[in-house]
């Protein structure tokens, strides 16, 4: 059963009084996390095109996202100690230092490595933001608020893709990175405006060695995952055993560590492990979408970059819409319900991506992306308000973190391993085909390859995209099974009504 007792702390009123304007400026920071998904899914295409390396493709998404990821629990934490307000400054800023340099980016290799800062500061915006949302609002009213929250996602999906493919087609591909910047510096404002937080000093120690350990070993086993097809077998091998090697020191660390990173106690509780192990599939099953779609209409089908952002466009409107019926349903059913209900749909979605082929159109691959939207929405909705009414607010920071934290792992690992999946069936049906599948993603120079080289290359990216969907598939079945680990008849009902659950202690 959630531990409701948080109760017992009040906000001030002024805070009360501001809140509308805090959630305004959470809301900013989540649309300008959530625009930077997809607007790079849509011109990443176009961006192999003119910078080459398409071999690096999936590195782009992994190294932002394992960059992401093992700085999300160390917001969470330090957020805890020093407030959400300042950490959220800090990574905010490092963020969009990132994005202004990724568009000035020379190459594929300077675009990875400025994608891996812009990452390292991403790690702070989306879980903090989602915390500053838990902290002002009841258990059951975050259940109603997530249909505001996720309708960031549906608007998102219409202005990110499309206003990518417009810049791409009529300016500069280095702009999706620089809008960025406008979104980032009002939410900053805002926050520092009407976010007041008053917080009892207290020693404490960061766990940085447990942040090292987990960088090292999430590492060494994407490069094995993503670069399996060209490394030797040896190297591979090593990688693999250094991984395992730091994974291990690392919970070894985290079982002595007197302020962890992410204490393993927090795993004993039912609702947190089930979300967290959740987290982790259904982040798998999106990264199959959100990276790998356009490939799929814009290589695939030759269809134009903004073809491919409106069939991308279709899983960020059916997650809002999933998350706002989700906070209803939480509420009047269970949260084991609406989590499953969720899984069906993350099944039913992978399913109709299996069967999709060259001529079934853009459509075809767009009612696959929504219902894996639907799903997402009522999984992920699901995931964040049960782990939140599950803590006190002076670990709240944390578990949100670590949720969030176990998603983009899932991406992270997902990226890597469909990563590995598509280059592999690519060298296996084509073997060294120099810059021919690059040349492939652009419709002007796709037209100077001629008939029988186009019709090989789409074949084999066709090909290796459906073992990736048949791998994405099994992943939504096994999201399904978690699911159903969630304890029956718990809802957010339970926690009780009161809006002023949550706030920070006062000196």
């Amino acid at each position: 059963m959630p531990d409701t007792s948080q109760a017992d702390e009040t906000i001030p009123p002024e805070l009360l009084a501001r809140r509308p304007f805090v959630l305004a400026a959470a809301m900013l920071a989540m649309f300008m996390s959530a625009v930077e998904a997809t607007i790079v899914a849509t011109a990443m295409p176009t961006i192999v095109a003119e910078l080459g390396g398409f071999h690096l493709f999936s590195w782009v998404f992994a190294i932002f996202l394992l960059a992401q990821a093992v700085t999300i629990p160390i917001y969470g934490r330090l957020a805890d100690i020093y407030g959400r307000k300042r950490v959220f400054f800090v990574g905010a800023g490092i963020f969009l230092v990132g994005s202004a340099l990724c568009g000035l980016a020379p190459n594929m290799v300077m675009l990875i490595v400025f994608r891996a800062l812009q990452g390292l500061g991403a790690g702070a915006i989306m879980p903090i933001s989602t915390t500053i949302v838990g902290d002002i609002y009841s258990p059951a009213d975050r259940a109603r608020i997530q249909g505001w929250l996720s309708s960031i996602w549906g608007v998102s999906a219409i202005a990110g893709p499309l206003l990518g493919a417009f810049l791409i087609e009529h300016a500069s591909w280095a702009l999706i990175f620089w809008i960025n910047l406008p979104i980032g510096i009002a939410a900053i404002a805002m926050l520092a405006v009407f976010l007041d937080e008053r917080l009892a000093p207290r020693r404490h120690q960061i766990d940085y060695l447990g942040s090292i350990l987990l960088m090292l070993g999430s590492g060494a086993l994407m490069l094995a995952l993503v670069q399996a097809g060209s490394l030797g077998g040896t190297v591979v091998a090593a990688l693999l055993v250094f991984s395992v090697l730091a994974l291990a020191a690392f919970l070894l660390h985290e079982s002595r560590a007197p302020e962890p990173m992410m204490p393993l106690r927090l795993w004993r509780q039912r609702i947190i492990a089930v979300g967290n192990l959740g987290g982790v599939a259904i982040g798998i099953t999106m990264i199959g979408i959100t990276a790998f779609l356009p490939t799929y209409v814009q290589g695939v089908m030759g269809r134009s970059p903004l073809v491919a952002g409106f069939a991308l466009t279709f899983m960020s409107i059916g997650w809002p819409v999933a998350s706002a019926i989700a906070g209803r349903l939480m509420v009047t059913t269970s949260y084991r319900f609406t989590a499953v209900l969720g899984g069906f749909c993350l099944v039913a979605g992978g399913a109709v991506l299996v069967a999709l082929e060259p001529a079934s159109g853009a459509l075809w691959a767009g009612a696959g992306a929504v219902l894996i939207g639907l799903g997402m929405g009522f999984c992920n909705t699901t995931f964040i308000v049960a782990v939140q009414a599950t803590v006190r607010w002076q670990e709240r920071g944390l578990a949100t973190s670590l949720a969030l934290f176990s998603r983009m792992v899932g991406q992270a690992l997902g990226a890597a391993i469909y990563g590995a999946v598509l280059n592999y069936g690519i060298r296996h049906d084509l073997g060294e085909i120099g810059d021919a599948v690059d040349r492939l993603m652009e419709p002007s120079l796709r037209q100077g390859l001629g008939a029988a080289t186009t019709e090989r290359l789409t074949a084999a990216i066709a090909s290796a995209l459906h073992n990736v969907y048949l791998l994405d598939c099994v992943v939504a079945l096994a999201a399904l099974a978690v699911t159903f680990l969630l304890p029956r008849g718990t809802s957010a009902a339970e926690a009780g009504p009161s809006a002023q659950r949550g706030a920070p202690p006062k000196k």
